[in-house]
């Protein structure tokens, strides 16, 4: 299965399981309420086990959900339009340069967490207690 299907069904286990326990229910209870088995059931929170469309429509009801309620925040994502806007830059430029921007972002991401510049002068750390 490819990496961003497993992502997929992993946010969507983590977000039944995130419900499950918001509600005070065991796996046991959610998965006999829902009508399948209790390692079927750990086996979709983990991710290990795609949740058909079926199971996840009974699990919806079951928590008084709408499908667009459920995946409002499954599918969101931290990356903002300059982000995109910055990767669509890179992408434009040839292998050679983007090679040397990802070894210039490694080099300034390995110097930022010991905590200096790229002179060698104390930077801003994430690590610091300011």
């Amino acid at each position: 299965m490819p990496v961003r299907k497993i992502r997929q069904v992993q946010l969507v286990g983590g977000k039944i399981r995130k419900l499950r326990k918001e509600r005070k229910l065991t796996q046991s209870q959610l998965a006999s309420k829902i009508g399948v088995q209790q390692s079927d059931l750990s086996r979709m929170e983990k991710g290990e086990y795609r949740v058909s469309l079926d199971t996840l429509f009974k699990i919806l009801a079951e928590f008084d959900l709408g499908i667009g309620e459920f995946f409002d925040d499954v599918g969101r994502s931290p990356v903002s339009m300059d982000d995109v806007k910055l990767l669509r830059d890179i992408r434009a430029l040839p292998e050679d340069d983007q090679k040397e921007i990802r070894e210039f972002v490694g080099f300034k991401r390995a110097r930022s967490l010991e905590g200096t510049d790229a002179a060698g002068s104390p930077g801003r750390s994430r690590r610091s207690s300011s």
